[in-house]
């Protein structure tokens, strides 16, 4: 039997992190992870340079069935908490657009810095370990691994989402919740392209490639996240579309609801349009005065004008331009799910946790922290935010009571 005061089940950004904090504060902490290596998820993302967080992060940047739950973690670990730990691992960084940043070389650096962390707090960190079961003890809880048998006084769970399934990623933190009687709120993929099929909007498949910057709505305010508008850049593909504001925008879209688009990106379309100037000109050509000309090819096919000059048409025919491109609206088939989604949206129900510890309430020693909660924020570093705060209060809250 091994006993320690502390078990983090998942050593990925945010329980790695949290592991840390409690390791350095004196307790004895181990942490586990099923993965062979650690930090899959933190490696890959933003394009292998990691973008570990936003400058501009704020709750209004996060999906939630209980939307005030954030606030507290993050006002009390922000941005410019996790940029000064960075920042004294001399990691270099920079800032795109957006108040996103990036690591300037590997997004290793990260992982790195969170097992150097991991290593200062003494923190036993245990992988690739299976958990097969976890039941209350007299201790606190008693966990059932191929390491044999564990105690502990306080469980952490921080096992993530299902994203990326390649990488190992699985629902045991929801499934455990689930099981231990906890709600559990509907989960899906988030920041996921979107699919159409070859009966509805088929001919986009024919400009895979082409992008733009674009506004992108989806979603009902009524609905259980709302409604969301993204001005991002917009990618066709083979099977619908993505990029960022097509990923934004499907967290709020729901199965047989439309997607809004103006591919002028809000641009006045009657400003950019000139009698003088474009009158003499097919509508191919005025079209590709606004679009990629490839996109406006299929759009002025589409819309079975093709080869008509602009002064040719009626007023019905350039309000129906004006309409398709500035108001389009379609359905789309899906989206491509787990295996391209970066987030999961749904999990434990945060109306069962404390948001000043991220203890289930009732229970002041078992914690839900990171991805495995209803917590989910737009793209751009906001969801590493989220795990850094998350983690930030739950340690301490075990630091102060136990």
């Amino acid at each position: 039997m091994t006993t320690s005061d502390v078990v983090v089940v998942g050593a990925g950004a945010a329980g790695l992190f949290c592991a840390g904090l409690i390791g350095q504060g004196g307790r004895r902490v181990m942490a586990l992870d099923h993965a062979q290596l650690l930090g899959e998820k933190i490696r890959i993302s933003g394009g292998g340079r990691c973008n570990f967080t936003n400058r501009h992060c704020s709750p209004v940047n996060f999906l939630s069935l209980n939307p005030d739950f954030v606030r507290g973690p993050l006002a009390r670990y922000g941005p410019d908490d996790f940029t000064a730990l960075v920042t004294s691992h001399r990691i270099a960084f920079h800032e795109k657009h957006r108040g996103q940043l990036f690591c300037d070389g590997s997004a290793t650096q990260i992982v790195e810095m969170l097992r150097r962390e991991a290593s200062a707090g003494g923190v036993d960190l245990q992988h690739p370990v299976s958990v097969h079961s976890v039941s209350p003890s007299q201790l606190g809880w008693r966990l059932l691994t191929t390491l044999g048998a564990i105690e502990t006084k306080v469980l952490v769970v921080a096992t993530g989402g299902l994203p990326i399934p390649a990488i190992g990623a699985s629902r045991w933190g929801v499934d455990l919740a689930s099981n231990l009687g906890l709600p559990v709120t509907p989960v899906q993929p988030g920041l996921v392209p979107l699919s159409f099929t070859a009966a509805s909007e088929g001919w986009l498949s024919l400009h895979a490639g082409v992008a733009l910057e674009a506004m992108v709505g989806a979603g009902q305010p009524e609905s259980a996240y709302g409604e969301g508008r993204f001005q991002e850049d917009l990618l066709i593909t083979h099977k619908g579309l993505s990029g960022p504001a097509i990923l934004q925008a499907s967290s709020f879209w729901q199965p047989g609801e439309p997607i809004r688009i103006d591919w002028l990106g809000g641009r006045n379309f009657d400003e950019l349009i000139s009698e003088s100037r474009h009158g003499r000109l097919p509508v191919e050509a005025v079209l590709a005065d606004l679009l990629p000309q490839r996109l406006a090819h299929g759009f002025s096919g589409a819309l079975a004008l093709s080869g008509r000059r602009w002064a040719e048409l009626s007023k019905a025919d350039r309000l129906r331009v004006r309409g398709a491109l500035t108001q389009w609206e379609a359905r789309p088939a899906g989206t491509l799910g787990w295996k391209k989604a970066e987030v999961m949206l749904g999990g434990l129900d945060t109306r069962a946790l404390e948001s000043r510890t991220m203890a289930v309430r009732g229970q002041p020693n078992l914690f839900f922290i990171g991805e495995t909660v209803d917590v989910t924020g737009h793209l751009g570093g906001h969801n590493f935010q989220w795990a850094w705060a998350s983690a930030f209060v739950c340690a301490q809250a075990i630091l102060s009571a136990h």
